[in-house]
């Protein structure tokens, strides 16, 4: 699907009342209404630094990048806008979005640690060739969440600090490392 269409869904799971899993756990419907919220502020907030514009105005040739992800994830409501505000700076950049529990499955083909991990951003080459694969999550934000993770932190503490993280960042790393994968 494509971006607006992956908004739409995302719209759709909070203006609905769920009765599919896993949103009608309440603790995934709320994630999913939060994130949406937050999806929503860094579409209108979030800013493409100027050098890496020029980096992505520079693909020459089509790539396609595949996201994999879900509303759930507190991760993607911070790092879906950014690789969406990204693609559409070139129309060489065709952004397809896969949800991670859903047909293909692709994501266990890009595992992380052995785990589902999301987002995972895959940039491909006209003939469908990986160039390039991005994710969970910018270096930094990772190596928070394996610290709180090594200190046993509980998850509001995890969820807080990354909440944090991405606010005090605002996407720069996030499309930094992206662009530093396509010089």
């Amino acid at each position: 699907m494509n971006f607006d269409e992956y908004n739409q869904l995302h719209q759709q799971i909070v203006n609905s009342t769920p009765t599919d899993p896993p949103y009608n756990n309440p603790d995934y419907f709320n994630y999913a209404k939060l994130n949406a919220s937050r999806t929503s502020r860094w579409l209108k907030t979030g800013i493409i630094t100027p050098e890496n514009q020029e980096i992505i105005k520079n693909i020459k040739t089509p790539q396609t990048w595949i996201l994999i992800t879900e509303p759930w994830c507190g991760d993607a409501s911070h790092i879906v806008p950014f690789i969406h505000l990204l693609a559409t700076i070139n129309p060489n950049i065709n952004l397809s979005i896969e949800l991670r529990d859903a047909e293909p499955y692709r994501i266990n083909q890009y595992l992380t640690n052995g785990g589902k991990a999301i987002p995972i951003l895959i940039i491909r080459d006209e003939n469908h060739n990986d160039l390039a694969v991005w994710g969970p999550r910018p270096k930094d934000a990772q190596d928070l969440f394996l610290k709180l993770k090594s200190e046993q932190a509980d998850f509001e503490t995890q969820k807080v600090q990354l909440q944090n993280w991405y606010n005090n960042n605002k996407g720069i790393d996030i499309q930094n490392e992206i662009t530093a994968l396509l010089k």
